[in-house]
């Protein structure tokens, strides 16, 4: 792959951004108490509880692979509880020494007060969001009527708890913004049911569909049925295969649902994932099938003429999905543009070759598009931050939105009958804030904001550039104070995940503050694996690709040291999810570089991944260990494979959760063991079991105050920091 098909021009990578946003409010604490760096000495980390192991082992493709562990994947049973337990206890112990946790968790009290602004909707004259005030222990939902309309509340999680934590997990409007369908899942599990209200009078309809996992929904126009998306209930598949065969129902107002008749999937193979989409004037049904994070295929139903679905992507290696009025569908496709494009079909005639580019290619990233008042606004990254370009139907450029610069948009929605755009911007140093633009005069007004009293002053914006392991250059954005000196001893959190083509992008997390107050650097990179340079991009970081991810992220480390910011005595890494399997890669491929590790929810027995949950899905991303090729890959780095005895590893604190339903609570169990085991650092490897949560989803502020409270405590003791 080229260096020139992925990247922007070296005259645009050569400069150092540098940035500021000053902020006309009120600072919680002082300039001389931010840049304060005391050094903190902890005391000999106490010996972990001890883990029994058993002698397990597998040959796959001529391969004995040692599990000693294995006995932990029942994470139910007793005995393995009894083991949570226990290093619960001892993580609690270890990071309870530090005598500024108290401080730092009253710190974070006041930074996570800020609130946050999620997800909108418009429909009609209705806006609905999400949004989380001070003292909302989760984000609530909200609707608003016309632009000067008072916020009322529909939905807050927290009233409709009982034992265990509610979240909400998605939500759809109908058309006129009359009714909303939802889904509700206790303790962070997303197994949702679906309910649906009637946004007037706040009563409930007696309509309840249990097994709406991550629901794809549709509504017809008149609001009397929608198409939509659930899993098997218990009984009606094996147990190992509940996580599967999703697929598209069709549900009227009213009728049991266990009538509903299925709609598409049927025949396909389970581990494929389903969703659906009606055209705005109920005739054309598009059925989507997700066979990986680079491929979707597209299928149309015409529902007044009948007969059976028609292909509009199929087989090819893209990502499509698109926006229906009457029989043209607006689409956009890496189709013959890895970073995008927006074409034009007839849905009555549909194939490729009847395709209209409308919006080609260009050298930025399209991230995705709305169709709002008969024109086209598409979002792209460029150099990972956002931009907006409008055009009208026939593709023409119109003008440029504007955004802040540096900025990323959260969300954005618009009424595609309406002139109005609500954008929803934040950036490392804007708190969430949301404008309101009209297309006809192009003008923009602030809409929304959140309280925010930091002052954003002191500190600033980089994105610098830096070579890879096989000399690709790899962007990267650092926040700090203006006043670090590059000598080497500031304390740095590298973040990052690499996968799935999700890209990082300028955001504003209210914690990174108490980081920056004591004087400590934020990096963030743009790794392989990610969507920010287009599909080549995320290419470059998956399958038999996935070291490069890895190597990356160390690039980025030996970068960060060589350039003076910091040192690995001062460095600390963190990563969740498939960011979780990017930190156990780090770890146990360059132990050397790094003093501390958070490694949250994470993907480390590779040779294992796809026989929990629903991981099977993600072979397209990681390749399948029982293909001899991609064993081979996976086997290669797989982090739990590759924890090595008397090694010196940095202190690590692993977490997991117990209604984690995407991520295996073992990867982190098993993984945590063997290095407690194995590590001759002295250093203390941790493993926080949270009960009464999921992969992160639906998680109250208070548990969360907990888990960061934790994670300061961690970072603090081994990094030798006051506060």
């Amino acid at each position: 792959m080229s260096k020139a098909a992925v990247l922007p021009s070296r005259s645009t990578r050569a400069f150092a951004v540098r940035l500021s946003i000053a902020a006309a409010l009120a600072a919680l604490v002082t300039a001389s108490a931010c840049s304060r760096r005391e050094a903190y000495v902890a005391g000999e980390t106490p010996p972990p509880p001890a883990t029994r192991t058993v002698a397990t082992a597998d040959t796959m493709h001529g391969v004995t692979i040692e599990d000693p562990y294995r006995w932990l994947e029942d994470f139910e049973a007793e005995e393995q509880q009894a083991w949570i337990e226990a290093q619960n206890a001892y993580t609690a112990d270890v990071l309870g020494q530090h005598p500024d946790r108290a401080a730092l968790r009253a710190r974070l009290d006041e930074l996570f007060k800020i609130g946050g602004i999620g997800i909108m909707w418009q429909r009609g004259d209705r806006l609905f969001f999400t949004r989380r005030d001070a003292d909302d222990e989760q984000f609530v939902l909200y609707v608003q009527e016309g632009a000067d309309g008072a916020p009322t509340e529909l939905i807050d999680p927290e009233r409709l708890r009982e034992d265990a934590p509610v979240g909400l997990d998605w939500w759809y409007p109908t058309h006129d913004g009359q009714l909303l369908a939802y889904g509700i899942s206790e303790s962070g599990s997303e197994l949702s049911t679906l309910h649906v209200m009637d946004v007037d009078t706040r009563e409930l309809l007696p309509d309840r569909i249990p097994n709406t996992r991550a629901a794809s929904l549709s509504w017809e126009p008149d609001g009397t049925a929608f198409f939509y998306t659930r899993f098997p209930a218990a009984g009606e598949v094996p147990d190992d295969e509940l996580h599967f065969h999703r697929r598209v129902y069709h549900h009227t107002l009213g009728d049991d649902p266990a009538d509903d008749p299925l709609v598409f999937g049927g025949g396909l193979d389970m581990t494929l994932w389903t969703g659906a989409s009606l055209s705005m004037n109920g005739r054309f049904l598009l059925a989507y099938v997700y066979r990986g994070s680079s491929r979707e295929d597209l299928f149309v139903k015409d529902l007044e003429l009948g007969g059976g679905f028609v292909p509009i992507v199929e087989g090819v290696e893209a990502r499509s999905s698109g926006f229906a009025i009457d029989r043209e569908l607006f689409m956009y496709t890496t189709h013959e543009a890895p970073r995008g494009r927006i074409v034009r079909v007839d849905l009555t005639n549909p194939s490729i070759e009847h395709w209209v580019e409308l919006v080609p290619e260009t050298e930025h990233t399209l991230q995705s598009f709305l169709y709002v008042g008969g024109e086209i606004l598409a979002r792209y990254l460029e150099n990972a931050y956002s931009r907006v370009r409008i055009h009208a139907l026939d593709g023409t450029y119109l003008r440029d939105l504007p955004l802040p610069e540096y900025s990323s948009i959260m969300d954005w929605t618009g009424d595609w009958r309406g002139r109005e755009v609500f954008v929803g911007i934040d950036s490392y140093l804007i708190p969430p804030t949301v404008y309101r633009y009209d297309l006809e005069t192009g003008e923009s007004e602030l809409a929304m904001s959140v309280d925010a009293p930091i002052d954003t002053e002191p500190y600033e914006t980089e994105q610098v550039w830096y070579p890879s392991k096989d000399g690709t250059e790899i962007s990267m954005f650092l926040v700090h104070r203006k006043d670090i000196e590059l000598d080497g001893t500031n304390p740095t959190l590298l973040s990052g995940y690499g996968g799935f083509a999700a890209s990082s992008t300028p955001g504003f997390a209210r914690n990174r503050f108490l980081w920056m107050d004591s004087g400590g650097v934020y990096a963030d990179p743009n790794l392989r694996g990610g969507g920010e340079y287009g599909e080549e991009w995320h290419r470059a970081g998956k399958l038999e690709n996935k070291q490069n991810s890895f190597d990356d992220f160390i690039a980025a480390a030996e970068w960060l040291v060589d350039a003076g910011y910091t040192s690995p005595e001062h460095l600390a890494v963190r990563g969740g999810s498939n960011g979780g399997l990017l930190i156990g890669a780090f770890v146990t491929q360059r132990p050397d570089l790094a003093r501390a590790a958070i490694c949250d929810v994470p993907l480390l027995d590779m040779v294992r991944f796809d026989r929990f949950y629903a991981a099977r899905i993600w072979t397209p991303e990681y390749g399948s260990p029982a293909d001899p090729e991609q064993f081979a890959w996976l086997y290669a780095y797989s982090p739990y494979h590759h924890v090595r005895e008397e090694e010196r590893y940095p202190a690590v604190l692993f977490t997991t959760a117990e209604s984690d339903s995407r991520v295996h609570p073992s990867h982190a169990m098993k993984t945590a063991a063997r290095m407690q085991a194995a590590t001759a650092s002295g250093r203390p490897v941790l493993l926080r079991f949270e009960r009464q949560a999921g992969h992160g989803s639906g998680t109250p502020m208070s548990m969360i105050l907990d888990l960061y409270t934790d994670y300061y405590s961690f970072l603090f003791r081994e990094l030798g920091l006051r506060y």
